[in-house]
């Protein structure tokens, strides 16, 4: 039998090692890439971040936080400023010498693989959850997620079984540049294929399409994701900028959709299943959507 005082002197002795690691883990954070921000947010580490790039819009609130600029174009003096103990973002995030600058420094510079994969996700998930000190929630974040891209895979094969996969691109740019079309490797083409459409490039990455290979893939829906601008001004810039659209099956129509281009950035993000099933529903308009699907 254990006595009270023994009993608490073991408590104790088990409670030492905890707090011992919990006064190791980085209070101040630096997040580079939107996805990657967000999730730090939805695991609970908020209040640890004291600045982000520009691709971190969401939640507004981490608007309000400094700003590192591009997540490919940091500067060290910046982010040194802020003090941090941590910077947090892709491998798409450099350039290198800054990189290694602030890692001299003594900045802990935690870059994560972007793939849309969800396999990666849960790796970045499960480092992230380390790095905050609770990685029981992120993985309970984990499970809930991928139940939520299981409903949706479930709605799709049923859309499919009744209705032809829609031929899609997906056109990343702003207002007055050419607009690049999302390749099979890109998140662009991972959003297409798990929301149900079929999407028409072959190229790797981004790249842009010249009027004669727009005409001749011909998609039945077209979805954009501007920048600078969005909705109907979006929407009339990109037909400005590409006058050969209207004379596609996608342009003819009106399928035209707009989604937001920070959904893109940083890999898979938290608001992805609600952008899929927006997605979907733009692709299977006959269909009753799924209750995710909201801006």
């Amino acid at each position: 039998m254990i006595r009270p005082l023994a009993a608490f002197t073991l408590f104790a002795s088990l409670l030492v090692p905890l707090a011992a690691s919990a006064d190791n883990l980085p209070q101040r954070w630096v997040s580079a890439g939107g996805s990657l921000s967000e999730w730090v947010v939805e695991l609970g580490g908020e209040a640890k971040l004291v600045g982000v790039d520009t691709t971190s819009q969401h939640p507004a609130s981490l608007q309000k936080l400094p700003s590192v600029g591009y997540q490919r174009q940091l500067a060290a003096e910046g982010i040194l400023a802020l003090r941090p103990e941590v910077l947090l973002g892709t491998d798409e995030m450099g350039p290198p010498p800054v990189l290694a600058q602030l890692a001299a420094a003594g900045v802990k510079v935690e870059a994560l693989p972007a793939d849309a994969n969800l396999q990666v996700l849960q790796g970045n998930l499960e480092r992230i959850g380390v790095l905050l000190g609770d990685e029981a929630r992120a993985e309970r974040v984990f499970a809930a997620y991928q139940a939520r891209l299981s409903e949706q895979a479930d709605w799709v094969a049923k859309a499919q079984a009744q209705t032809p996969a829609p031929t899609a691109l997906l056109l990343l740019g702003h207002a007055g540049s050419s607009p690049m079309a999302g390749g099979k490797d890109t998140a662009a083409a991972w959003m297409i294929e798990q929301a149900g459409g079929n999407n028409l490039t072959t190229h790797e990455g981004y790249k842009a399409l010249s009027t004669e290979a727009l005409l001749a893939l011909d998609p039945d829906v077209v979805i954009f994701a501007d920048r600078r601008l969005s909705g109907d001004e979006a929407r009339q810039a990109l037909l400005k900028q590409n006058p050969a659209l209207a004379s596609t099956k996608a342009g003819k129509q009106g399928r035209l959709v707009a989604i937001d281009p920070t959904l893109l950035v940083g890999g898979l993000g938290p608001r992805i299943p609600a952008g899929l099933a927006a997605l979907s529903a733009a692709f299977y308009p006959g269909r009753t959507p799924l209750a995710t699907a909201t801006p």
